[in-house]
């Protein structure tokens, strides 16, 4: 059984023209009697408009705040992007600071004789003819486990 059962096919275009014709005073009537219920409803929210209007911009305006504040580049991310970007600023500084620091060092140790000698005494254990040098013993190490303590 088919659903459309109201459909009926027209062999020839007069057939089809004619019976748009017949139907057309129904589809009148009916497109009238919604027109006569929506009416009341058109009218008031007519009447609402500047109401409507004011929510709508409400809306928006809330919509855009919340956006600019909390969205993808907001103001909370723009603050911890420069929080981040001042901290990144300090270590650069203190880099900048260590560099020289080293880099005053290696000048000293390719052009001071002073500084060549403090070195090459401190680190490589040197000593000038006659002096002596003493070197702390070395503790040893702890044992593995407990077990070697008896």
């Amino acid at each position: 059984m088919s659903p459309f059962k109201k459909i009926v096919e027209l062999a020839r275009p007069e057939d089809r023209l004619r019976a748009v014709v017949e139907r057309a005073p129904q589809a009148e009537a009916f497109a009238a009697s919604w027109i006569e219920r929506a009416r009341p409803y058109a009218a008031s929210i007519y009447n609402m408009r500047r109401r409507i209007a004011t929510v709508g911009v409400m809306l928006l305006a809330a919509f855009l705040f919340v956006h600019v504040m909390f969205g993808a580049n907001g103001m909370v991310i723009y603050k911890q992007k420069k929080a981040d970007y001042q901290s990144l600023r300090k270590q650069i500084v203190q880099v900048q600071q260590e560099n020289d620091r080293y880099t005053q060092q290696v000048q000293g140790l390719k052009s001071d004789q002073k500084a060549i000698e403090k070195e090459a005494r401190e680190q490589l254990g040197y000593a000038k003819p006659g002096e002596y040098v003493y070197v702390a013993p070395a503790k040893p190490a702890p044992p593995a486990n407990h077990t070697a303590k008896k």
